[in-house]
């Protein structure tokens, strides 16, 4: 009892110096996930504009399926693998439906029964090179109507889904841009939070001298480390969620076509359960890790360049989702730190998540921390260290 009530008491220290400085609650919870929104919002419409410039020169080559077009508009066709005739609607719907396939089909109407014909194009979203030559053919076509007489026609006016991607067709591809990009988000907000508080919490103390007080309490240098960690942690998470809030909100105006829309109600209970667990251990560990390097740290000034090696290592692995396909096969990578974390997270937002592989990173994280814990109290226990001016 007494030793938690000794850790508890370092937590409420920290705690309490952390919430009444307002300053420092508002750059280290608030700011960051505002900045990130404001940030990655005005960034995505500058991708979403370049995305759409460039994506020509990168996609495969599409069939557009053309019919009944008149022979005047054809002159919006140029430079498109463009087929003409008459085609069997089923048949062609079907080839879309595959995401598979590179295929557009422009149906211009063979009866005009309304004072505007409404053109037809039936593409599919969640094939990157038929959902951009839909757009550029609505562009184009738009652009030769705007050098004839307006209101000549419309595009995909009638009530009807032109769009044949399935649900999870959508849902997979946009698993697979999350899987590869958020996880290094994550990573790279809580190591930052990390640094930002946990440097000042020790090697401030250190500066400062107050670091004597607290060691010649009588408590056992464990329950300090816990304190310390635990309550740093919690400002760290804080800044996170703060951080991963803003990311999720800013995330649908990145998305690189305005038809695709992200749907976050794709994942369920479980997965949320399955991402707090593995960030709350990835946190303790990254927590200690940088309390032990500001333990090292003369003042706070030397902590954050003993800490930037350590932080480049962690960015490293924060970015290998993005070399990967999937999640990673061999239970074996799960025990490594850090990279357990981020791929753990890679494959819940892809839905390859597995419980092993989650237990497992879980598992080692609290492992990890708690030897971390170990480390420091004996750093603590080093007048060499804990003195060193």
């Amino acid at each position: 009892m007494k030793k938690r009530n000794n850790i508890l008491t370092i937590f409420r220290k920290e705690c309490a110096r952390f919430f009444r400085d307002k300053q420092l609650f508002f750059t280290s919870v608030i700011m960051p996930g505002l900045l990130l929104y404001l940030v990655y919002t005005f960034m995505g419409q500058g991708i979403s504009k370049s995305v759409e410039e460039e994506i020509g020169k990168t996609i495969q080559p599409v069939a557009v399926l053309v019919q009944n077009m008149p022979q005047e508009m054809m002159v919006a066709f140029d430079s498109l693998d463009v087929q003409t005739g008459r085609f069997d609607t089923a048949s062609v719907m079907a080839q879309i439906r595959n995401k598979d396939n590179n295929v557009v089909y422009v149906e211009y109407p063979a009866t005009v029964t309304s004072e505007i014909p409404n053109i037809r194009i039936y593409y599919n979203s969640a094939n990157l090179a038929s959902q951009a030559t839909y757009q550029n053919i609505c562009e184009r076509l738009n652009s030769w109507e705007s050098s004839q007489i307006p209101n000549l026609f419309d595009i995909n006016m009638e009530e009807r889904n032109f769009d044949l991607a399935s649900a999870d067709d959508i849902d997979s591809s946009l698993s697979d841009i999350f899987s590869r990009l958020i996880p290094m988000l994550i990573l790279m907000m809580l190591f930052s939070a990390c640094m930002a508080i946990a440097p000042s919490a020790i090697a401030g103390e250190k500066e400062r001298g107050t670091i004597a007080t607290l060691l010649v309490t009588p408590m056992k240098r464990s329950e300090l480390a816990w304190g310390k960690i635990l309550s740093l942690s919690l400002f760290a998470l804080l800044s996170g969620c703060s951080s991963f809030v803003g990311i999720m909100l800013s995330l649908p105006k990145m998305s690189p076509t305005s038809d695709v829309s992200i749907d976050m109600s794709r994942y369920v209970f479980g997965d949320y359960a399955a991402l707090l667990c593995i960030i709350l251990s990835a946190v303790l560990v990254m927590t200690s890790c940088i309390s032990i390097l500001s333990a090292i740290a003369k003042d706070v000034k030397s902590a954050g360049t003993l800490v930037v090696p350590f932080m480049l290592a962690v960015m490293g692995i924060g970015i290998s989702p993005m070399l990967t396909s999937g999640a990673v096969e061999g239970l074996g990578y799960y025990f490594i730190p850090f990279f357990n974390s981020v791929h753990s997270m890679s494959a819940v937002f892809s839905h390859q998540a597995s419980m092993m592989p989650i237990i497992i990173t879980f598992a080692c994280n609290i492992s990890y921390t708690m030897v971390s814990v170990w480390v420091l109290s004996r750093m603590f226990n080093s007048e060499k260290i804990m003195f060193s001016r």
